[in-house]
């Protein structure tokens, strides 16, 4: 499958992380960073960063959202942190990652939902899993790639519903606008 620019980019940021880390050699780095830029197919872009250790979050990495009768909703440019804990008593949860500033490959979610369904919107490109997901009386829509993709976000999904229901797609196209 082809790579768009943003995967590219992406993968080039996670290599110049490495060399500031220490872990890459300014040759290592040039070499990497011409073969990122350079890469067509996600193959490409796959051994250029899948010897780099995944980091541990820090703690303000770890957000939990929480709300008794209440809708929680995040969207547009948000900072999404690499684990989200949600829980809702009695509303709906709605999670829009297509315009938030993520930076690291996996997020991982963990819902608590009572009688509330919840939508999370990935940006294009975007995986998730949701086998770790239990819906009660509800269902789960995964309208998205179960795959991971070098330079994409992959966001794991875990917890359960007892009521309700989980969304999972890509942002809907806009036909009319400017």
């Amino acid at each position: 499958m082809r790579v768009s620019d943003e995967d590219r980019e992406r993968s080039a940021r996670r290599l110049q992380q490495a060399f500031t880390e220490g872990r890459l050699t300014q040759l290592e780095l040039e070499d990497r960073l011409e073969l990122a830029l350079t890469a067509r197919t996600y193959g490409d872009l796959a051994g250029l960063i899948e010897d780099l250790p995944a980091d541990t979050p820090p703690a303000e990495d770890v957000v939990n959202l929480e709300s008794k009768n209440g809708h929680i909703k995040r969207s547009g440019d948000w900072s999404v942190p690499r684990r989200l804990g949600v829980e809702s008593k009695y509303g709906s949860v709605e999670l829009d990652l297509s315009e938030a500033v993520i930076p690291h490959e996996v997020v991982e979610i963990h819902l608590d939902l009572k009688y509330g369904s919840a939508k999370i919107v990935l940006p294009e490109g975007g995986a998730a899993d949701v086998n770790r997901f239990r819906p009660g009386y509800g269902s789960v829509t995964c309208d998205v790639s179960g795959r991971a993709r070098p330079g994409s976000v992959y966001v794991v999904v875990s917890g359960e519903s007892k009521y309700g229901g989980l969304t999972i797609r890509y942002p809907r196209k806009r036909w009319f606008t400017h």
